[in-house]
């Protein structure tokens, strides 16, 4: 999880730098409007790459935390989604047709009207960013409180599970003592039967053996 928390920092700070250049795509011309585009396009790819790897991330995360993780990942993905239409939109505006990099058709109050609502969109975009690493961090913290709330519970369990286990062995322990004290007692029991029996004979004998030379 910790993986996916970077990859998550990163891509925040990748699209904060995105929405700022796709803000000055409008108030740029030539070589400096050429260059942006072409570090947007590198840096949307670069973010893209890092849904991508979040995603994979997000398949050996626990089933317990899989689901927050893939809200969060679901809207990172439509506000990439957003970015690229915004950035497809700025170059359309500067590229339509009969319009001369060289010669600004804006007057300066116009460029400046247009200055200040990209730039209140691109801190309203910030703040929605913001917002979502809050939250996203917000369910990263429960996540882990869950998780060690499971973790401290497994333990526990874990732990009256070992000392059933001691107390059933000690039981076990007891019954073949028990076992063999009685099997102890059977045989002596046993054994003083079979000398009762063999004295009843032998005093049985005797007598027979007294009355018989007696009438002889």
């Amino acid at each position: 999880m910790e993986l996916v928390q970077d990859y998550e920092q990163q891509y925040a700070v990748q699209t904060a730098e995105i929405t700022a250049q796709i803000g000055r795509i409008a108030a740029s011309s030539g070589a400096e409007r050429n260059k942006l585009i072409s570090d947007i396009d590198r840096q949307l790819e670069e973010s893209q790459e890092l849904l991508e790897q979040i995603g994979l991330e997000i398949r050996d995360i626990p089933q317990t935390s899989r689901a927050a993780y893939t809200s969060r990942l679901n809207c990172y993905q439509a506000e990439w989604k957003r970015l690229q239409q915004e950035f497809n939109n700025a170059k359309i505006v500067r590229s339509k047709a009969g319009y001369d990099s060289s010669v600004d058709e804006f007057d300066e109050i116009g460029i400046q009207e247009d200055q200040k609502r990209r730039l209140l969109d691109n801190t309203e975009r910030l703040e929605r960013t913001s917002n979502y690493l809050n939250d996203a961090y917000r369910v990263s913290i429960e996540t882990e409180q869950v998780g060690a709330q499971v973790l401290a519970d497994l333990s526990q369990q874990r732990e009256t599970i070992q000392r059933s286990r001691g107390r059933l062995r000690e039981a076990d322990a007891d019954l073949s003592r028990s076992s063999r004290i009685l099997n102890s007692m059977i045989m002596r029991a046993m054994r003083d039967k079979f000398i009762l029996v063999v004295v009843v004979v032998a005093i049985f004998l005797v007598l027979v053996l007294s009355i018989y030379f007696s009438i002889s």
